[in-house]
């Protein structure tokens, strides 16, 4: 059954996409490889963006730079360490203080490396526990309050989580990761549930979109490949444009994983 009038309370009409022109959105991790393709597509798209970064001050600064000279007063940098719990509501405050709302989070930032049974310590388990899983939750709780005053006579804050495949099938020697995935999943639907109706919530689970900066040899890349349907790896713009999807034309869709991995899950 469909729906193409505008309900008493104002909504939109369904089908119906609403522009990002003017609209601010805060990518963490925004500043290199998946999170600066974001960075530029919501850019493109009309969004002014919150570059954030911890370590990569230097390209941060550098895209902003050339995001502003495109259009003046439309990117802005803000550094935080998602390690120290205290960094979350500082890096809303950061976000709010350039134009005074927000309408996305991008949770983006993330650490990926093998942690083998027998070799795992407690450093690993923080390391990757809080950037793929508790740091998401916690920026989203303290988002929550500016992306809720977007609804209900506009489109409404979003959340965007960055998760992975392998949060639904495991991958060898990455238990830790693949735990911290999974919890990020259940966590993007939990939110959608609590956040609802004011704030839409989903995630994107990449594929093979960029390798490893810490490396995988070719016979393993080869292997993951032939694993997935399309028989090639993705690119970053495959990401980019689905988040641009999710935030523009689809205000009917919360609650949901979309995988962005070229078949991989149909044989992982």
């Amino acid at each position: 059954m469909t729906h193409s009038t505008v309900n008493s309370a104002g909504g939109h009409a369904a089908g119906k996409a609403t522009g990002l022109h003017g609209q601010v959105a805060l990518i963490t991790g925004g500043a290199r490889r998946i999170g600066a393709c974001t960075t530029r597509h919501l850019h493109a798209a009309g969004m002014r963006v919150v570059i954030h970064c911890r370590h990569s001050r230097q390209a941060a600064d550098t895209l902003a730079a050339a995001l502003n000279a495109s259009r003046p007063d439309s990117a802005r940098v803000a550094q935080a360490d998602l390690d120290d719990a205290a960094s979350y509501p500082a890096l809303i405050d950061q976000a709010l203080s350039g134009w005074g709302r927000l309408d996305a989070l991008i949770n983006n930032a993330s650490r990926f490396y093998p942690t083998p049974v027998g070799e795992i310590t407690l450093a690993d388990w923080d390391a990757l526990v809080n950037s793929n899983m508790k740091a998401p939750l916690f920026l989203a709780q303290a988002a929550a309050p500016a992306l809720k005053e977007q609804a209900p006579d506009k489109q409404g804050g979003n959340i965007i989580n960055m998760v992975d495949v392998h949060g639904f099938r495991p991958m060898r020697d990455h238990p830790v990761y693949c735990a911290a995935k999974a919890g990020l999943i259940m966590l993007t639907r939990a939110l959608a549930r609590d956040l609802g109706p004011a704030i839409r919530v989903n995630g994107i689970a990449p594929g093979a979109i960029l390798w490893p900066e810490n490396g995988m040899d070719e016979a393993t890349q080869n292997t993951i490949l032939q694993r997935t349907a399309l028989k090639r790896p993705g690119e970053p713009d495959d990401i980019a444009r689905a988040i641009v999807f999710l935030l523009r034309d689809a205000p009917y869709i919360t609650g949901q994983i979309l995988p962005v991995d070229g078949g991989r899950m149909l044989n992982i």
